[in-house]
């Protein structure tokens, strides 16, 4: 937590089920050692063990610290997945050179197929739908062997921006830009980062409210009094029982999805260094305020009143107001603080600001989230290249924990913004991989082993690094790529906009998609699902439900709210004998609430898939849409399972959206939303599309899946739009193509 914690002189107690009798065999003795003092064990001597402090510390007037027993684990999953990772490395390492060589010996059809965008698609009177999957296949005589670079039919777009300046996109975006505030469809792929980062409203700063209060008490009144989290804590109502109950909010949810803190530190150390002197303006204080904010928005935002109603419908965004989010007072606390610890090298130091970027998040300030995500980045540079024994020390796991995360989210960045990263990942090879090898507090162990949060953190690690390689793979540019045409215009034909052609092809695309299904099928089976079922359960057979209804333990942060045990009835499927979902499209129903925030984590796990799969799939849906006439039925096979992996995104369904502050990164999947939206009803006008969805590759409930996929897109944006202004941009580029009435 700090650069250097003192030793905690207060003793933690310990089962009586790890002590061991006087007249235990000599083999048992190890038992007897694990709970020795740590300067007993030092110097390999018996401990008499008492408390607080043991005999020889007393006699030699030392600190006696006692450490935390380690609980035994049955299964070894997450070490298997620290193996299945170094193996998954090392296939990755050679992936471009396969990718090379794949593009070099593969070209699905010579012919250029040059096309205005006025008349990109064929017209729906000369198609069968009887004969949709009669696509012809490529003859492997006519490749062009000499090919080395990128396939301009296939063009790979990391972003829902620079897809929007696809030429088909460009003309549905057209007729709408003059009711649309700040679209312009000839830069939008350009204006992205600009867009989404929230650059293009009026200034929004955080505001510098004493307390939090004003704006909420007019949206809500006297209800705040009696909501959980209503009433805002201030620093003078800031008491050591609020303190307990706002960090065990915090570590008991977030530090599940982000586990940047220690907590067992942090209990035994921090808080009871608050107790005598206050708040300074030391970084164990600062991150201590981070900490109890985070906490206030976590209870607000679980159980808060929602900011606003749809058609009785209860929003997503629950505690505070758009302006005044839940454990502001807090957190203007915290930042009056943070200029005193901007320069200091500890891995505190990273944790401000990494923390302080998780609540920028989840209020819509993305600017101020992606300043404080570059500065985390450069801090832990900072603390790994100046003191490299850091990661010898006892602190090193939890300084690997922070860089995943700051990486994890450098990633949304880098395929989401385009924006230039800080070079953190040339240490990602040095760094190596979290363990959790530490002593562990009590109620995280019990945390992890109802939801298995270190399997789910470890597996993310993993499909961080394959979608940057997979994005590195794919946008290779060519050798000499041809400079843009000078009088290139929004209009300008599929033909013009191959000059922003890269290495994509459809054998490239294939071999990345074999990795992904590599890594899905590598997954522990606690985190395992159907693949047609994103909102099932992760168990594997009905004994297995039973773990997921009945053992979690309630929550300090839902105490006053048992989370119901999920069923049949609450979820919406009319057959009876259809299984129990976890996630459902339904969002009129009471959502069921997991502790530890357990929906949320295996929701960002199953939607970071799917969406990297419709990623990975998207270049076959730009050759559909400007190259209709070169199609074969690979490509119409490639078009199916982009548009298959773009429905239903859990992370979009109950419970999970009910809770939109604990979701990291909203402005991602805000802007993704927005793409899916856009393709969708794409789906439904072009015919090409038409043709594949009708010829039954996309499987026989499509109907009814887009329909729910577009109803859960719509309300995520609709709902975030007031709180977000990527989401608010967002929000009228839909209304607009959508015909939706303005509320």
């Amino acid at each position: 937590m700090i650069d250097e914690p003192a030793e905690s002189s207060t003793a933690r107690e310990t089962s009586s089920g790890d002590l061991t009798t006087p007249g235990s065999h000599r083999k048992e003795r190890g038992a007897i050692a694990a709970q020795a003092c740590d300067t007993c064990r030092n110097r390999k001597q018996k401990c008499d063990e008492q408390r607080p402090k043991c005999s020889t510390c007393q006699r030699f007037k030392l600190n006696c610290n006692y450490r935390e027993p380690q609980p035994t684990k049955k299964d070894r999953t997450l070490l298997e997945i620290l193996d299945r990772i170094k193996g998954l490395e090392n296939k990755l390492d050679g992936l471009t050179t396969r990718a090379s060589f794949s593009a070099a010996t593969y070209h699905p059809m010579p012919n250029h197929v040059s096309t205005n965008a006025t008349s990109l698609t064929m017209s729906p009177g000369i198609i069968d739908p009887l004969s949709a999957t009669q696509f012809p296949t490529a003859d492997p005589r006519s490749l062009d062997s000499s090919m080395s670079g990128g396939d301009d039919q296939y063009i790979y777009a990391s972003s829902a921006t620079q897809m929007m300046g696809w030429p088909v996109m460009q003309h549905l975006l057209e007729p709408i830009k003059d009711i649309v505030p700040g679209l312009n469809p000839a830069t939008v792929d350009q204006d992205g980062p600009r867009i989404v980062l929230g650059i293009h409203e009026h200034n929004q700063r955080m505001p510098l409210s004493a307390d939090g209060s004003e704006g909420q008490m007019k949206t809500i009144g006297p209800l705040a009094m009696s909501a959980p989290g209503g009433m805002p804590v201030t620093l003078d109502t800031l008491t050591w029982e609020t303190m307990q109950r706002l960090s065990k909010a915090y570590f008991d949810s977030l530090n599940f999805l982000f586990p940047l803190v220690d907590r067992r530190v942090f209990t035994t150390e921090i808080i009871p260094s608050l107790a005598p002197g206050g708040f300074d303006e030391s970084v164990s204080a600062t991150i201590a305020l981070l900490v109890f904010a985070l906490g206030e928005l976590v209870i607000s935002g679980s159980h808060g009143i929602p900011i606003r109603l749809y058609n009785g419908r209860p929003s997503g965004v629950k505690g505070g107001t758009a302006s005044e989010p839940p454990g502001l007072a807090l957190f203007n606390e915290a930042r009056k603080r943070m200029g005193f610890n901007l320069t200091e090298c500890s891995i505190g130091n990273v944790q401000i600001f990494a923390l302080a970027g998780i609540y920028y998040g989840a209020c819509g300030h993305n600017t101020e989230q992606w300043r404080m995500l570059t500065s985390a980045s450069l801090a832990v540079q900072a603390l790994i290249s100046s003191k490299p024994s850091e990661l010898r020390s006892p602190r090193g796991d939890l300084i690997r924990r922070n860089f995943w995360h700051i990486m994890m989210m450098e990633t949304c960045v880098i395929l989401e913004l385009s924006m230039p990263t800080t070079g953190l990942e040339e240490l990602e090879r040095v760094i190596g991989l979290p363990d959790f090898s530490e002593s562990v507090a009590q109620e995280d162990y019990e945390g992890n082993q109802s939801t298995h949060f270190q399997e789910h953190f470890a597996s993310q690690i993993v499909l961080r690094r394959m979608m940057i390689e997979f994005h590195n793979t794919m946008s290779q540019e060519p050798a000499t790529p041809s400079p843009p045409p000078a009088d290139s215009t929004p209009y300008s034909s599929a033909s013009q906009l191959s000059t922003k052609s890269n290495a994509t092809n459809a054998a490239t695309i294939r071999n990345l998609a074999q990795q992904l299904d590599q890594w899905r099928g590598m997954l522990p089976i606690p985190l395992r699902w159907e693949e047609d079922s994103p909102g099932a359960f992760p168990a594997a057979d009905p004994a297995q439900e039973v773990y997921h209804t009945a053992v979690f333990p309630q929550s300090p942060t839902t105490a006053a709210h048992p989370p119901p045990s999920p069923s049949p009835s609450s979820t919406h499927h009319p057959s009876t004998s259809t299984p129990p979902l976890m996630f459902t499209t339904d969002l009129d129903t009471p959502p069921n609430l997991y502790p530890f925030a357990y929906d949320i984590q295996v929701a960002l796990l199953r939607t970071r898939y799917y969406y990297a799969k419709y990623l990975l799939h998207r270049p076959f849906l730009y050759k559909a849409l400007h190259y209709p006439e070169s199609m074969t039925s690979d490509d119409a096979a490639g078009v199916a399972a982009c548009l298959k992996a773009a429905l239903k995104w859990p992370v979009t369904m109950s419970p999970t959206c009910t809770r939109k502050r604990l979701i990291p990164c909203l402005y991602f999947w805000t802007q993704n939303v927005l793409g899916v939206l856009l393709v969708l009803h794409l789906a439904t006008t072009d015919a090409m599309l038409q043709r594949i969805i009708k010829g039954g590759l996309c499987g026989e409930t499509w109907e009814v899946d887009a329909s729910e996929t577009v109803g859960l897109y719509i309300d995520w944006l609709r709902d975030l739009k007031a709180a977000d202004p990527a989401a608010g941009f967002g929000w009228e580029i839909v209304r607009a193509v959508y015909g939706l009435e303005s509320d």
